[in-house]
């Protein structure tokens, strides 16, 4: 079926999945090396000014660029928040957690957002990088409880302990107990966000 380019649209056609990240740096080594270990990757392709890594089937997830005259990243203007990846189960989140505590790489914010339990990092410039599983069946079931008088009230989260999760999983606990967001009440921006 041909479709019309010229056609009055509403809504434009979305792209069918995100491809990469590219990010300025002006520290290219530590960022390839940060990332390498942050994410299992391999360089696909490297020279002075840039840096592809992959950890799938993507020619490049994340690339990195060392331009002249960057300057350090500064945490209180605009620009993007955080970059997150995906795991399957809260095992293999935590999994990763440890895999990184053994490589140095340790945890800014350990938080159950509702939707998804999530563990935040900081690379060597500064930018964040959330790690996460989500905590419901489907996307349905998560943007129902996102519409709930609960997360209305909490939006933020309730943080939570990577060790204690690890020991609860060892004793046999289950992962929809573990990833069932505990209600604290309203909560405001944590520390490192301000």
């Amino acid at each position: 079926m041909a479709t019309s380019f010229d056609a009055p649209v509403t809504v434009v056609k979305s792209p069918s999945k995100l491809a990469h990240v590219v990010l300025r740096t002006n520290n290219l080594q530590s960022m390839v090396r940060y990332y390498q270990d942050f994410l299992g990757a391999q360089v696909i392709y490297e020279n002075e000014m840039l840096a592809f890594l992959s950890y799938d089937e993507e020619h490049h997830r994340i690339a990195l660029i060392q331009a002249p005259g960057t300057q350090a990243k500064s945490p209180t203007t605009c620009g993007l928040e955080h970059i997150a990846f995906s795991f399957d189960s809260l095992h293999d989140l935590l999994l990763s957690y440890r895999q990184r505590k053994q490589k140095g790489i340790m945890p800014l914010w350990p938080v159950n957002h509702g939707p998804t339990t999530s563990i935040y990092y900081r690379d060597p410039d500064g930018n964040e990088i959330e790690t996460q599983v989500d905590n419901f069946k489907n996307a349905d079931q998560a943007t129902e409880f996102m519409k709930s008088k609960a997360f209305a009230e909490n939006p933020i989260g309730v943080d939570f302990d990577p060790e204690e999760y690890i020991k609860r999983l060892q004793d046999g606990e289950n992962e929809e107990v573990l990833t069932k967001r505990a209600e604290i009440g309203p909560r405001g921006l944590p520390d490192h966000m301000k």
